[in-house]
């Protein structure tokens, strides 16, 4: 495979990744009737947390479960949603957005112990390792703004620049 090959495959995960946040952030903010019906969008005062951390299980249940509903966590999850999935999908704070993805999708994963298919392997392991690789391949600097966006921080904060790439 030709190094070219592997950057498009790193760009397709990247930007399919992306959409995989993004999506549910626009359901439950709108109540789209996917995952989310309209009267219990967030807009409609519904609570995007409430229903998956109620039904938490394993020994971590009873930490998640008093978190479902809480506006705080609500936000943050938001939150949390549409800045990487925005990051993922312009290229721009991709490794962030991977290892804050990842511990998103890690927290996921430790609320719903032992997984319902396979006794330790699941999605949310399998986009873990996906995001990481992400992070630390630097995908945001093919087909997106990465690479801009990491000129411009560059002469200004040379610090930032790598963890805003």
């Amino acid at each position: 495979m030709s190094e070219n090959n592997g950057k498009y495959i790193w760009v397709t995960l990247r930007i399919l990744m992306g959409w995989l946040f993004l999506w549910p952030f626009l359901d439950k903010t709108l109540g789209l009737g996917f995952s989310t019906p309209q009267d219990r969008a967030w807009i409609a005062g519904g609570s995007p947390t409430t229903g998956y951390l109620s039904s938490a299980s394993g020994p971590f249940a009873p930490i998640f479960q008093a978190m479902a509903g809480s506006p705080v966590v609500d936000f943050l999850y938001m939150a949390g949603l549409l800045l990487i999935g925005l990051a993922l999908l312009s290229g721009i704070g991709v490794r962030i957005a991977g290892f804050g993805g990842t511990a998103m999708v890690l927290l996921m994963w430790l609320s719903h112990l032992p997984p319902s298919t396979n006794p330790l392997i699941d999605s949310h392991i399998i986009y873990a390792v996906v995001l990481v690789g992400l992070a630390t391949v630097r995908a945001g600097q093919w087909v997106g703004l990465g690479r801009l966006w990491g000129r411009l921080w560059s002469g200004r904060v040379p610090a930032l620049a790598s963890v805003l790439q």
